[in-house]
């Protein structure tokens, strides 16, 4: 027994296979197999529309916004020909992190809102530098620390797994 109209043709010029579950895409409306649905695969020409990526200036490294709908290069291109502040000889890495013997360089600035310095992604978190921001605030996650460890290094009885199942409602 055939079903001929529950399926569709996929719209590919060089496949026309016959699919009973055909995926409609969503950028060119175009009727595709599961082989096909892809944008690269169908080499589809809509879909630079659904491409929500923000591309970076190759010169200034600023990103730069693109309206929907948009080609990239045509937007980049305006960019470097009206908006760009790229000057010989600039670096354009010149965030670099304070650890001592990190080399890391970033493009954003990450600086720590406790001890104010610029850091990498790798140690951008306080504990990953050794944070010695305000004292105040070293000392209370030192605390909060020990409450829930203990002196002794090993959790405290009411984090254990028996002690929650105690508490579990059966």
């Amino acid at each position: 027994m055939e079903f001929p109209h529950l399926g569709q043709n996929c719209s590919k010029e060089t496949c026309k296979r016959f699919d009973f579950l055909p995926v409609k895409c969503d950028a060119c409306s175009g009727i595709f197999c599961s082989d096909h649905m892809s944008y690269s695969s169908h080499q589809c020409q809509s879909a630079y529309k659904k491409n929500v990526q923000v591309p970076m200036c190759p010169l200034c490294n600023k990103p730069v916004p693109i309206p929907r709908g948009q080609e990239p290069d045509f937007t980049v291109g305006q960019h470097i020909d009206n908006d760009c502040r790229f000057t010989e000889g600039r670096k354009v890495f010149t965030n670099r992190c304070t650890v001592t013997k990190c080399r890391g360089k970033e493009a954003v600035p990450l600086v720590c809102s406790e001890c104010r310095q610029n850091h990498c992604f790798k140690h951008r978190h306080p504990l990953d530098h050794g944070c010695t921001g305000s004292a105040k605030s070293v000392q209370r996650k030192v605390t909060d620390v020990k409450n829930i460890f203990g002196t002794s290094g090993i959790i405290k009885k009411a984090f254990t797994a028996s002690a929650i199942q105690g508490n579990m409602v059966t």
